[in-house]
């Protein structure tokens, strides 16, 4: 991207596009390239500019706007790259024709970046209100599982904005992506991201991976984004590791709308969103967690449960002499049982018995 961006400033130069004199006319254009190290943070346009200008990529306090006082002082105007891609668009076919695709809040075309388990992964472009089924079963090819073939009953959500964006289910298929409705479900556009998930996936360790990132992409300026995302992060580890109880679920919700309103940029007022509306539609799955230490999905590994099929079980002693804390008891040629006090869930056990009697729950 960086080399193609170069290269089109160098033909617009060449061009006489850009540089003095443009056109034989007094104005003066000049573009110059300037490449980040590719801070999270730096997305939002005060921590931009103070990157530019040599300074640590912290967001700063707002008023003055950067219209007001931005790059070195001076008046800034900052867009995305897809929307300054949107105004030649404009300007070339006219807003009445832009307007044409699109829902009448939000005109034009949306790209997003489709990925996870599904069968057409890709950079796509569609008109704004598309519906989310028609994206993930249409242009996605369908959901896939884990054997990576189509799984018509597979889909179970949509992680949608990049890290700090929100979940959709399957209640919200039939949902036009635009800015209203998206926002009308907890969730937003943002960076144009879609993972799909399958119903293997587990949403706690869906949120955990969105907040790890979020939490070590933080600047650090304030308090709440700092030490809340790290806190949010310890309490979701409590979850997924059997250490949860009754308070933890409406701590991580209170600790999440604090971030939400005490942070001072994007990335920490949007950084619980992952975990909040996970909560908010998959609240059963962390219950299930919490109350039960299980994993529904299947998919924690601190929460398996190991035990052995006393019908199956013949006695041989190859998984007790194996187990590497001496979890397994019981007499030779007598069914054996699993200490789960002791258990470390290592697998061992299960891997090395040769009749198939042990078992994961």
């Amino acid at each position: 991207a960086v080399r193609r961006m170069k290269k089109a400033v160098a033909d617009a130069l060449e061009a006489g596009f850009l540089g003095k004199n443009i056109f034989n006319t007094s104005f003066n254009l000049h573009c110059e390239l300037k490449e980040g190290a590719g801070a999270f943070v730096c997305g939002e346009e005060t921590a931009m500019i103070a990157s530019i200008e040599g300074q640590r990529g912290m967001p700063r306090p707002k008023p003055p706007f950067p219209a007001q006082s931005g790059l070195w002082g001076k008046p800034t105007v900052i867009n995305n790259v897809e929307t300054l891609a949107q105004v030649v668009r404009i300007v070339r076919d006219g807003a009445e024709r832009f307007r044409l695709v699109g829902t009448p809040n939000a005109p034009g075309t949306k790209t997003f970046a489709l990925t996870g388990h599904i069968a057409n992964t890709g950079l796509i472009e569609v008109p704004f209100g598309t519906r989310l089924r028609d994206v993930v079963f249409g242009i996605g090819g369908g959901v896939t599982g884990a054997d990576g073939k189509i799984d018509p009953d597979g889909f179970k959500a949509v992680q949608i904005g990049g890290p700090s964006g929100g979940c959709l289910t399957r209640e919200h298929l039939d949902l036009p992506l635009d800015y209203d409705a998206l926002r009308s479900v907890g969730a937003m556009v943002g960076s144009g991201g879609l993972v799909v998930m399958n119903r293997h996936t587990c949403m706690v360790s869906v949120a955990r991976f969105f907040m790890d990132f979020t939490q070590r992409e933080s600047c650090g300026k304030c308090v709440l984004c700092r030490e809340g995302t790290k806190q949010m992060l310890a309490l979701l580890d409590d979850i997924l590791e059997g250490r949860a109880d009754e308070q933890t679920l409406p701590l991580l919700e209170k600790l999440g709308s604090a971030v939400m309103k005490g942070s001072l940029c994007g990335l920490g007022k949007t950084a619980p969103n992952p975990v909040l509306s996970t909560l908010r539609y998959f609240r059963a799955e962390y219950e299930a967690h919490v109350r039960d230490k299980t994993c529904p999905a299947g998919r924690c590994p601190k929460l398996k449960r190991y035990r052995i099929d006393q019908a199956k079980c013949k006695g041989c002693t190859v998984c007790a002499l194996k187990c590497p804390v001496h979890a397994i008891r019981g007499e030779k040629k007598k069914p054996h049982q699993i200490d789960p006090t002791v258990c470390i869930k290592c697998g061992v056990c299960q891997t090395v018995c040769k009749m198939d009697a042990v078992e994961v729950n």
